[in-house]
């Protein structure tokens, strides 16, 4: 099994997004731990519906309609990617 390479086994896929889950519910369970606060969680909710919004955006938003030849590997791709479209570089002659 290849380290680098892209993950085909739905099984493992499933798995990687269960333990995403459990390490977000465990992150912002302790945070509510140290600060049990109507305030922190109200901004631990928003932070993760802001950040939710983002992704969508990265990979749904900019493929969809921006960007119909661009494929993203990952988060900095698509920031990247982003980045030097807007400034020019990405331009074909």
């Amino acid at each position: 099994m290849k380290l680098s390479g892209d993950i085909t086994s739905s099984w493992l896929i499933h798995t990687k997004g269960i333990l995403f889950l459990v390490a977000g519910v465990m992150a912002a369970g302790l945070i509510l731990l140290e600060v049990p606060t109507l305030k922190v969680a109200a901004l631990l909710l928003i932070v993760i519906w802001a950040f939710c919004r983002f992704y969508y955006y990265l990979f749904y938003v900019l493929e969809r309609y921006l960007g119909h030849e661009k494929r993203f590997a990952g988060v900095f791709d698509a920031l990247c990617g982003l980045f030097r479209t807007r400034r020019g570089e990405d331009k074909k002659d």
